[in-house]
């Protein structure tokens, strides 16, 4: 038998709903309007800026950034027309392959980045106290665990996620100690400086 939603629980379903679809268009038409760029292929570049030496296997790229595996392909393969990823051979697994982020793409991560953060912050972080934003990162690590199956389910804070599953943090750096190589966590969007509405017109987000 269905059991329905009360009164209290459909406000709140429907907040939530209403919230972070309307969330998601704004930050991705500000994308768009400034750079021609989908978020999800700003999101694997993010994702291979946080790895060691910046590489990552597509299987393992494909996890991180909630993508399958055709449509991470198809993105990688644009990515690769502008020169921000390289896609190289697995040596032990001639049917897997790797994803690096060039010189290039770790470049223009590091011009885009303020300008989403800004956006981040006046449309999200600066709206809620530092008691909510606590709540909702508790509430979405929950959500999180339940629709990945659970294992990784971390809601205290000093805990964390797992690697594959965590996200960037806006405006802070850090260094990745494999590589010696400076790696920012990005979680932005690319200036309009670096003319890449041309390159991308016409694709949508996978």
């Amino acid at each position: 038998m269905t059991q329905w939603l009360d009164t209290e629980q459909q406000r709140t379903w429907r907040a939530y709903l209403a919230a972070t679809q309307l969330l998601q268009a704004q930050l991705d038409r500000e994308l768009q309007h400034d750079s021609g760029i989908p978020h999800a292929y700003y999101e694997i570049l993010v994702r291979l800026s946080e790895a060691p030496d910046r590489v990552l296997r597509m299987s393992e790229l494909a996890d991180a950034a909630d993508s399958s595996r055709s449509r991470l392909s198809h993105a990688v393969a644009r990515l690769e027309q502008t020169g921000w990823v390289r896609r190289e051979n697995c040596p032990t697994d001639r049917r897997g392959s790797f994803a690096r982020l060039t010189d290039e793409g770790f470049a223009a991560l590091a011009v885009a980045a303020p300008s989403h953060v800004e956006s981040v912050r006046r449309h999200l972080v600066d709206r809620l106290t530092p008691e909510q934003l606590q709540q909702l990162r508790v509430i979405s690590e929950a959500i999180l665990a339940g629709l990945r199956g659970g294992a990784e389910a971390c809601p205290d804070a000093a805990a964390g996620r797992p690697a594959a599953s965590r996200a960037p943090h806006p405006g802070r750096d850090r260094s990745t100690e494999k590589s010696g190589r400076k790696s920012l966590a990005f979680y932005g969007e690319f200036a309009t400086g670096l003319s890449t509405r041309d390159r991308f017109s016409g694709d949508c987000v996978p």
